[in-house]
């Protein structure tokens, strides 16, 4: 018999130890019943997305489980970002990914502009798209709460250009380095488009309505992840010969799931942020599974708190995952589903970013061969039957577990 398989990918899941938790991980230390059975019916392990000690970005780490080398396959998370709020590219297209951020007196105070929401972002875009002028055609277009796209046309000659982004609060934007002359006209393009996109934003009304509330005003951009089209050989489709369905609110992961050849969707109120509406993605993942073999579903939030630095936050945020699972898991027949949870990454709050220390996994479902473990969290998932992974071997395992991959040899 064929099953179904379902990949469930909590952004930032893994930690390190908190004190205040009495030296328990967010995930150990959140009240998860759903998790914590899967587990016991289930199997754990670790799985490092791209390699030991190597800490992945989301982008990176994706494509790495779901199968492709992120070291021939990726160019920039830039295209990634603008593919994924939807954009029309070509090859010879430049992207890059945007955050809208706070600037006073020449210092970056806030690099997420105190998290802004999407509806705000996308108004601060609109309005620079259509009052920017720059010598080339170019697209500007919000994405997920502070992120936004910028797509330079024809100028993928040029990605060998830098970033303003110093990646902490308390330092000036850098300007943008670069390698080549095609990178040093890029370079001066994205000068001019950031000084004119200041301007604008100064004076937006959204800006002005921030300020009378004491919030960060949204006021400056910073710009990295120069991207051009990926490397990407083979179709998730087309290597597992699956109908494959996506699940998915932030760009970056629609357009690694729109990449490598998944349905993306978006359901009414999945926005990404800590606000999102975890039981609508997980109605959306039982409506595919009646037309798809495969659905991924990824939930973001958790790796929100992890940045910012709260642990509390990354609880709740857990523990609002463990419930869209535990939707999930009332609604299939575990006989004939397989259900794999991880992250793409660990992220630590003491770090505020991600790092490389392994994540926890969990497959269920199908006919798994079970181990001991008794709950989901770092410390069961080092004593699990899986042992430590690497990333790309999650989807052959669950593959394997679903009676559809192909035996090699005679």
């Amino acid at each position: 018999m064929k099953r179904k398989g379902i990949l469930i990918i909590l952004d930032g899941l893994g930690d390190r130890p908190i004190k205040e938790f009495g030296g328990k991980t967010p995930l150990e230390y959140a009240n998860t019943p759903n998790m914590d059975e899967l587990a016991r019916i289930g199997i754990l392990g670790q799985q490092d997305p791209i390699r030991p000690g190597q800490p992945a970005g989301s982008d990176t780490a994706h494509l790495s489980i779901f199968g492709h080398n992120p070291y021939e396959t990726y160019r920039g998370r830039g295209y990634f970002e603008a593919l994924g709020v939807g954009l029309d590219l070509d090859e010879d297209d430049l992207a890059f990914r945007v955050n809208f951020a706070t600037i006073e007196n020449g210092i970056i105070v806030d690099r997420r502009a105190g998290r802004i929401s999407t509806e705000e972002a996308h108004e601060l875009a609109k309005a620079i798209q259509e009052n920017v002028k720059l010598p080339v055609e170019f697209v500007f277009k919000g994405a997920t709460g502070h992120r936004a796209v910028l797509v330079l046309k024809g100028m993928a000659k040029g990605y060998r250009v830098g970033e303003n982004d110093p990646h902490i609060e308390g330092k000036p934007p850098h300007t943008f380095s670069w390698k080549d002359e095609e990178s040093r006209r890029v370079a001066e393009i994205l000068e001019e488009f950031v000084r004119q996109s200041h301007k604008v934003l100064e004076k937006h009304s959204i800006n002005e309505k921030r300020r009378k509330e004491g919030k960060p005003v949204a006021n400056y951009l910073l710009i990295r992840g120069a991207g051009t089209y990926p490397n990407i050989p083979m179709k998730f489709t087309e290597q597992w010969k699956v109908k494959a369905g996506a699940v998915v609110a932030v760009a970056l992961v629609k357009g690694v799931a729109k990449a490598i050849g998944f349905d993306v969707y978006t359901p009414e109120g999945a926005t990404g942020e800590y606000n999102t509406d975890a039981i609508a993605k997980a109605k959306k993942v039982i409506e595919l599974l009646k037309d798809y073999d495969f659905v991924f579903l990824h939930f973001k939030p958790i790796d929100a708190a992890g940045h910012d630095n709260n642990p509390r936050l990354k609880v709740e945020m857990i523990e609002k995952a463990d419930r869209m699972i535990g939707y999930i898991v009332e609604h299939v027949n575990l006989d004939e589903v397989v259900i794999a949870i991880t992250g793409d990454h660990s992220t630590p709050c003491e770090v505020k970013n991600h790092s490389g220390d392994p994540v926890p996994l969990l497959i269920a479902g199908g006919g798994v061969r079970t181990d001991h473990a008794q709950s989901f969290g770092e410390r069961e998932a080092m004593r699990g039957g899986l042992g430590r992974i690497k990333g790309h071997d999650i989807v052959p395992i669950m593959m394997d577990l679903m009676n559809r991959s192909e035996k090699f040899g005679a």
